[in-house]
This record gives structure tokens, C-alpha cells and sequence, in this order.
């Protein structure tokens, strides 16, 4: 879509009506304007325009407020050697770019050989289930394991009506830790923790 290429947009998504304070939570460090396109399709941008008019989160009013609180709410540096495979996976998925590099960066820092305690591998974290589930036969192959993570977030994004956040919650959490929640991000302060970061980022960005 045309739209996605625009150089100030953030990410397509269906906004709670409690993000913002999630994203005043996570040092957010612009204002963040909601919306829709001609295809009603939901947009979230750091710049009022015909698609995002409606005011979702204010700048903080105090200059010092705005700083980001610590390196993790900086873009990774590292995210430009992958800019390439992040493109080819948001584009076959429908996914922005933008969403793509904030999840990599909170869950592995740009690191394709990175392991969790728990078992998830590469740059999107995935576990062996959800690895097996969307066709990634080397979770440590670059582009393998971001189409794979894409693939799992396009699914989610469905599951949860395009609601952003529960998306993000359920990636780190899983979809029935959602359910049980009510649909709601669960209150594990992992998890709360995860979506707050990958929702400041887009914010930044």
C-alpha cells in the first residue's frame, strides 16, 4: 500500500483505548495521532493528517520527560544490515516495516543467534511449536526466522481484530495467556513490560 511507504508512518493498528497510557508507561517520546485510511484501515502516525486526525497521545509538556529513560528505547543501529529481509517479510505479510524492527529489537536485540532461557530462537524469539506451525525448518536463517515471526504476528493481528496490542501481548505470551485475560494484555509484568517497549519504539520511530 502507498500509504505504508511514507517516511513519518508508524504502524497500521487498531488502537485500545488504553494506550496511552501503556505508551506514557514506556518514556513515549512523540505525540501519536489515530485514524483510518480510504480502505478503513486503522493508522497510527507522530503527525495529524485527513488519515490520523484524532489526537491519541500528547507530547509530555516538560522538555525533560520526553528523553528516552534508557538506550533499550533507541533504535538498534544494527536494525540497517537487516533492512532488506525486514522489507521482504513486512511486504509478503502485510506488516509495517517499522512494527517488524521493533519487535526484533526487544526480542533479540538484532541477534540471529540469540536463545532465550525458555528456548526461543533468532532474531524474533521463536519456540519450537510456533516455528513447526509457520514452515521455519532453520530457525537461525535470517530470513527464515523473520518471515516466520511476520507470519505469527499477521495471525495474531487477525485472532485479536487487529488490535496491536493484544497482538503483541500474545507473541510474548501466547494467545491463550490473552484469552484467559479476557482479551486483555495479561498482568504479568513481563509481558505488560514487552508491549510497553515494542510500542514506545513505534512511537519513536
Amino acid at each position: 500500500m502507498a500509504h505504508m511507504t511514507r517516511p513519518r508512518l508508524i504502524v497500521l493498528a487498531r488502537a485500545l483505548h488504553g494506550a496511552a497510557a501503556l505508551l506514557l508507561g514506556a518514556a513515549a517520546q512523540a505525540q501519536v495521532y489515530m485514524g483510518s485510511d480510504a480502505q478503513g484501515t486503522l493508522v497510527l502516525s507522530n503527525h495529524a493528517s485527513s488519515e490520523a486526525p484524532e489526537l491519541l497521545l500528547a507530547a509530555p509538556a516538560d522538555p525533560a520527560a520526553a528523553a528516552p529513560r534508557s538506550e533499550a528505547a533507541l533504535p538498534q543501529p544494527a536494525a540497517a544490515p537487516l533492512s532488506g529481509e525486514i522489507r521482504a517479510a513486512a511486504q509478503r505479510h502485510a506488516l509495517p516495516e517499522s512494527l517488524l524492527a521493533a519487535v526484533i529489537a526487544v526480542e533479540s536485540g538484532f541477534n540471529p543467534k540469540a536463545v532465550s532461557p525458555k528456548g526461543a530462537k533468532g532474531l524474533m524469539q521463536l519456540m519450537p511449536e510456533t516455528a513447526r506451525r509457520f514452515g521455519v525448518k532453520d530457525v537461525f536463517a535470517v530470513q527464515q526466522n523473520i518471515d516466520g515471526g511476520a507470519a505469527y504476528l499477521r495471525w495474531l493481528l487477525t485472532q485479536f481484530d487487529n488490535d496491536l496490542q493484544l497482538a503483541l501481548a500474545a507473541y510474548n505470551a501466547g494467545e491463550g495467556a490473552v484469552a484467559r485475560a479476557g482479551r486483555r494484555v495479561p498482568a504479568y509484568p513481563e509481558t505488560q513490560d514487552y508491549v510497553a517497549k515494542v510500542m514506545a519504539r513505534l512511537a519513536s520511530r
